[in-house]
This record gives C-alpha cells, structure tokens and sequence, in this order.
C-alpha cells in the first residue's frame, strides 16, 4: 500500500480527488463552537473566577488568584539569562533577523496637496494592546512567539500580552526566555478558549486588548472567531501546509524530508509535490519509503502523508501552476534551477521559497519573513502577518476654504442622489465663502 496519495491531473475524477484531499471537514466545529460560546459567556460574566475554574478543570493548576499565573519579569529574563550559548544564539539570531526585516515593513504617514489646494493623507498608528496566543502543551514553540512579538514590538504596540497554556502548570523556558529577548511586556500561563475570552473582553486581572494574533488549537480558533467584533484578529489558522513545485531537479531525498518536515507537525498537516515527470514521483516515493522509518515522528508523518499528503502529476509546467494557484498554499517551495523564471506565474501563496536551497524549514525560524501565513486556501485574499497587522491607518482631510468650494458642487449632487438633504445643506454651507 502506498505511503502517500497519487493523482494525476488528466485523471477525469482530478478535481474531485484534489477537493477532497484540500476538503478539512467540520464534522467537530459545531459542538467545539458551542463549548467555547459556553466559555466566553462565562469568562465575560465571571471574570477572573472563570479563569480559575477553567485552569483548574483544562490544565489542572489550582491557585487563588489569576495573578498568581502571571509570570514575573525575573522569571522571564532569567529564562533568557540561563539558556546554553548555543541555544541563546540561535534564538538572538532569529529574533534580529525577524526585526530586520519587520523594520522594512513599517509605514509610515504620507499626503499630498490636489489642484485645489486641499491637503489629503493618511496617518500611520500603532495598536495600543495586543494579545499574543502562544501554543504549549505537548510542543514548545519560541519561534511562534518571536513571529508574533517582534513585529509588533517593531510597529510600536503600547502593550503586549503574551498567553501560553502551561498544562500541569508546566511551561517552557524557551518559550519564556523568546518572551524576555521579543518584549512581551506581561506573560500569564493561561490557555484555550478562556485565555482569548480574557484577552477579548479583560477580567480583573487580564487587561484587554485590541487585537489577538498568535495559532492555537481547534477551540482557540473558534474563540478567535466568535470574539471577532470586540476585537481584532489576525487569522483564522488550520493545519500547516506546504506544496513543491519542482521540474524534477530537486533531488529526491531533499524532496522527501521537505514534505516529512510539513507532514511531522500533525496528522492533519497537508504535503504536497507537483511535477509533470511520472517518473520523479516514483524516484520520491521511493525516497518517503526509504526514509519514513527512520524519523522520530513517523507515525505523525505516516498518518499526514496517508490523509493529506499527494503526490501529483501535471500535464506540462503552466497546468502546474495552475494547481499550485487552486490550491493556494500556505508555503510553497519552488524547486527549479531558475525559480525566477516560474515566479510569474505564481498567484496565490502564503510564501514562496525559491530555489533548491531554500526549504520551508528555514522560514519557519530564522530567514526572516513571518512564519504566520494564510492557510486552507485563503491565500488567494490574505497576506503574511507582518507590521502592518499592528498599525492602523486615519484617513485625513485638510481642505482650504477655496479648495473645499471645489468639491460643493459634487457633494450636492451626490447627496441629492441619496436623498439625504442634511448632507447637502452641510457642503453648500462650505460655498459661501469664509466662517463668519
């Protein structure tokens, strides 16, 4: 039995296997969305006791107050400050990289004058309060928290508060130690539905925020959802994804540990190869065969690749694009000697790794752009989080007493459209010349 689907794009029943290997399902989503309404409702009416009762029943921590689950500043840089020399870099590392290139995102405010004089821009501000989701339990992920802190820290953000769930009242001193290095201004071991309800709505205890970013799990994600409204969101984030494009001249083993290195983070995380090259599919086949067994997650990977992984067959390289762009992937690899010259054809990715010697897992850590992207298609409308989710942007309009007479006439016959006088009265007023 193969390891890893099979499908070809002259196949007639293509589109319908392809939809069903990108098809995620919600056979759960009504029953977690349920519970976790139950959870907002009661964090919002009880606070701080919600909190604790939650942390208590999901995490198994018991403790007086939601102030005991904060953990203090000394902590967090001792976290930092007791990290091996080699770990310490790796983490400076990437964190310096992530700003530098977070610090090219940041706009800034602009204007212009029109024929009339009238000064028109746009003012650039950070958020106030950001929240912060950092997974935990039976993974530590310090990169998810230098992704989501230091952009934020670049554009500006008054205040940031990270959540992390510590089940049994563990929690990773990596993860506390990228805390101390991005700026997390304030920490709590909180996790779930209930740490998104406090940041959305603020206890006693946890203030709130203006915008939540950061992955979770299936109920963080409902959470993110239902809380959207009160708050801002960055997205709603599935299961990891990575699809290669390649004419066959990536070698098969870096193919093969390229789609284990996707497909090990859960059985639900998708990985995908496109080439038009039968036989290159059959020599990667035989390299995830001779290597699936030797990985500490195989049966992680085996479950994904069974599930959700596929190797695909396209008529030429344009009918490859083409699935790459139905697809839209939140990572995808383009594996050519000249990925320069397959770029333009590209629409819809979350990010795009060029070359032989650019793999996936270089942008989940240190390459510098963000590793929190767009899943489950919807890079065909969403972007990467970057400065800009941290920023917000005022229209303004200045107009002169001459400059603003030249936009009455317009403005009357618009409103006059709409049917709404007021609005008309309001811009002849502006016609008669200079306030009295």
């Amino acid at each position: 039995m193969s390891l890893i689907n099979r499908l070809a794009s002259d196949q007639a029943d293509f589109e319908q296997r392809l939809s069903a290997l990108l098809d995620r399902g919600d056979e759960q989503s009504r029953d977690i969305d349920a519970r976790v309404a139950e959870i907002i409702a009661q964090v919002r009416a009880r606070g701080d006791a919600a909190l604790l009762d939650y942390t208590r029943e999901l995490d198994q921590i018991r403790c007086g107050e939601v102030a005991e689950l904060e953990v203090p500043a000394t902590r967090l840089h001792g976290a930092l400050e007791a990290l091996d020399g080699e770990a310490r870099q790796a983490l400076e590392f990437s964190a310096q990289r992530i700003r530098e290139y977070a610090e090219r995102q940041r706009e800034g405010d602009w204007h212009y004058e029109d024929d009339y004089g009238n000064r028109l821009g746009q003012r650039v501000t950070p958020l106030d309060r950001v929240g912060v989701y950092v997974p935990g339990g039976r993974a530590a992920y310090p990169s998810s928290v230098l992704m989501n802190v230091v952009p934020a820290r670049v554009a500006g953000v008054g205040e940031i508060i990270m959540v992390v769930p510590a089940p049994g009242g563990v929690v990773s001193d990596m993860v506390l130690a990228a805390a101390a290095l991005a700026g997390a201004d304030r920490v709590f071991t909180l996790g779930g539905a209930q740490a998104v309800a406090a940041l959305a709505y603020g206890t006693d205890t946890v203030p709130p925020v203006d915008k939540i970013v950061g992955p979770g799990n299936a109920y963080v994600a409902s959470a993110k959802r239902q809380v959207f409204g009160q708050v801002g969101i960055d997205s709603i984030a599935g299961p990891s994804e990575v699809a290669v494009l390649t004419d066959g001249s990536l070698d098969p083993e870096w193919a093969a540990m390229d789609l284990f290195a996707q497909a090990e983070h859960d059985e639900m995380a998708q990985s995908l190869l496109v080439c038009s090259d039968p036989d290159y599919l059959d020599r990667v086949e035989k390299a995830i065969e001779a290597h699936l067994d030797g990985q500490p997650r195989a049966d992680i990977i085996r479950a994904s690749l069974a599930e959700r992984g596929g190797l695909i067959q396209s008529r030429d390289l344009a009918d490859g694009a083409a699935i790459i762009n139905r697809i839209a992937p939140e990572h995808l690899e383009l594996a050519f000697a000249d990925p320069e010259a397959v770029l333009p054809l590209i629409r819809h990715a979350g990010a795009i790794f060029m070359g032989h010697h650019s793999p996936e897992a270089f942008g989940d850590y240190c390459a510098g752009p963000n590793h929190v992207l767009p899943t489950a298609g919807t890079a065909r409308f969403s972007s990467p989080l970057g400065v800009q989710d941290f920023q917000k942007r005022s229209s303004v309009i200045h107009c002169s007493a001459h400059g603003g007479r030249a936009l009455v006439s317009a403005s009357e016959k618009m409103a006059e459209i709409e049917g709404l006088a007021a609005h008309a009265r309001s811009a002849a007023l502006r016609g008669g010349g200079e306030q009295g």
